[in-house]
């Protein structure tokens, strides 16, 4: 006997979902009982139990015959026996450490979060149509602002239409990727380099060629030798080591991708964020070339949760784009993206950078301040002046191994690059408030004098 009762669930319901049970768990078989006896046996209506059989009948669960009735389907039970559910693993919930030195983090009290929720509040009522498809290359008023933004601030020469939205880093090079995937099979790469950028280009089957980096900037004459038509490249600030391409290797480095028919990749990374000079022109907007792809995030200076980053494509490769790409959305989400336009529009994008600017400079120089009176000489610094992070170097031997325990057994994270079989350590500041800088370096300068081997 079935149990219906008078609840949020329709009767109907109840005895399909009932019946479904006793068919997967093979406890009915053949022939069901008929509309008529079912309703007078459960006092319901007709209309119910031809509801519940109609929904079994559909799902395959139960077949009818002409003038016999509905009969079970046994092979539901005989070809698919029905399995316990898998046990779910409970998600590791990430770390938390007291001290983490996360080379592109800023702390929680920098994002506007009053100002940006006034302005998402003021899009959804007025400016997004959410009963219409976005457009393919991202939100046109999105795109105008950032053409103006980079025109002035990085020498970018673009439109509107050369730009494409993105939801990270990573999706702008899967789009690249697959835009050049019949062009090429090549990828070119400094090392050290962006370990994200190398790994998409890996996962889409292309030979990756790694070409060293010198004190300025990426080695031309190791490019000269090389197969790629596809170079990436960050040459405002190189990461992690910090160098910048001078004009002249600038112009050498476009004049190879013309006469090699090649294209670059120029990540602009951190170049908001520089605290000693002005940051440099792109490299996109030297001599109106059409050899480079630049690409630029919000992630660094504003927001790497909101997923917003952008590519500009040179002209002869919109045409490309649109025909590889004539399936896809931008992943970015609409409200986001008109929001981040009136925040453009309105000026205060430009604030923010002054703001962030200011106060990331202090922090670096605090950094710089407290590593230089609590490890001593005992380290040299790298790079500095920009971004997010200074990196060292150890002048002693220190145990890296040991290092890196006692890291953890302290509650610290600490991130470590090698270059040139030399170990560098990244010393990020941007997630620490200014009070905080000096006890995370005290506490780091404990355990990194624990590990000198004498």
């Amino acid at each position: 006997m079935y149990k219906l009762e008078k609840t949020s669930t329709s009767l109907y319901m109840q005895l399909y979902l009932q019946i479904k049970e006793d068919i997967k768990n093979n406890s009915l078989k053949g022939k069901l009982p008929s509309i008529r006896k079912m309703s007078s046996d459960y006092k319901i209506s007709k209309n119910t139990v031809e509801a519940a059989y109609n929904q079994l009948y559909v799902e395959g669960y139960i077949y009818s015959k002409p003038q016999s009735g509905y009969f079970v389907n046994e092979e539901i039970y005989t070809k698919l026996k029905i399995q316990k559910p898998l046990k779910t693993t409970k998600e590791e919930k990430q770390k938390k450490y007291k001290y983490d030195f996360y080379q592109a983090k800023l702390s929680n009290d920098i994002f506007p979060k009053k100002l940006w929720a006034k302005l998402y509040n003021k899009i959804i009522k007025e400016e997004v149509n959410f009963f219409e498809y976005p457009n393919r290359q991202g939100d046109i008023g999105l795109r105008e602002e950032i053409a103006k933004y980079l025109a002035s601030s990085r020498a970018v020469n673009c439109s509107s239409e050369q730009i494409v939205i993105a939801s990270g880093f990573s999706d702008i090079m899967f789009i690249i990727a697959n835009l050049f995937k019949e062009y090429t099979n090549h990828f070119a790469i400094e090392y050290p380099g962006y370990k994200v950028a190398k790994k998409v280009f890996e996962l889409m089957s292309y030979n990756i060629e790694e070409i060293a980096i010198t004190k300025e900037g990426i080695n031309l004459e190791l490019l000269k030798n090389i197969k790629a038509k596809l170079l990436y490249v960050t040459p405002s600030h190189q990461y992690p080591t910090g160098v910048t391409i001078p004009i002249s290797n600038r112009i050498k480095l476009i004049s190879w991708a013309e006469e090699n028919n090649s294209y670059i990749i120029e990540d602009d990374y951190d170049s908001e964020l520089s605290y000693y000079n002005r940051p440099i022109p792109s490299l996109q907007g030297i001599n109106n070339n059409q050899r480079v792809i630049y690409i630029g995030t919000f992630s660094k200076a504003f927001s790497p949760a909101l997923r917003v980053s952008y590519l500009v494509l040179p002209k002869c490769l919109i045409e490309r784009y649109i025909k590889t790409f004539d399936f896809s959305y931008s992943g970015t989400c609409i409200n986001t993206q008109k929001t981040l336009e009136l925040f453009l529009k309105e000026g205060f994008w430009e604030r923010h950078l002054r703001k962030v600017r200011t106060l990331n400079k202090k922090k670096h120089d605090l950094m710089k301040e407290f590593l230089l009176k609590y490890l001593k000489d005992s380290f040299k610094i790298i790079r500095e002046g920009s971004g997010l992070t200074i990196l060292i170097q150890a002048k002693l031997n220190i145990d890296f191994e040991k290092l890196q325990d006692k890291a953890i057994e302290k509650n610290i994270k600490i991130y470590l690059y090698t270059y040139k079989n030399t170990i560098l350590i990244s010393m990020g500041f941007g997630g620490f408030k200014e009070e905080e800088i000096e006890k995370a370096v005290i506490a780091f300068s404990k355990i990194w004098f624990e590990c000198i081997n004498l």
